[in-house]
C-alpha cells in the first residue's frame, strides 16, 4: 500500500532559531501582529511511501531521515506522521 508521510524538521526548543527570530522581529512586530508571541521556523517534507502498514511507513521514514542525515539530531527534532492524521 502507498502512504503519504509528513516530516517536520525544526530546531530543538533549547536551540536558537535565527530564521524564526527574524520572521518574528521583521514581519510580526513591525506589522502590528503583537498577538503572536513566538515564531519557530523549520522544514517540511511530504513523502509517498510503499509499506505494509501505516506504522511501518512512519518507521521507514524516521529511519531514512536519520540514515540519510536529513536532520542533525543534536540540534533538530523531527515529527513524522501520516498525512491527514
Amino acid at each position: 500500500m502507498l502512504f503519504t508521510v509528513n516530516v517536520v524538521i525544526s530546531y530543538k526548543p533549547s536551540i536558537r532559531d535565527p530564521e524564526g527570530e527574524t520572521i518574528y522581529r521583521q514581519l510580526i512586530l513591525k506589522n502590528n501582529y503583537s498577538m503572536m508571541k513566538n515564531v519557530r521556523a523549520g522544514k517540511f517534507l511530504r513523502l509517498l511511501v510503499e509499506a505494509e502498514s501505516p506504522e511501518k511507513a512512519v518507521e521507514q521514514v524516521k529511519q531514512a531521515c536519520l540514515d540519510l542525515r536529513i536532520y542533525n539530531p543534536v540540534v533538530h527534532e523531527i515529527e513524522v506522521f501520516l498525512h491527514g492524521r
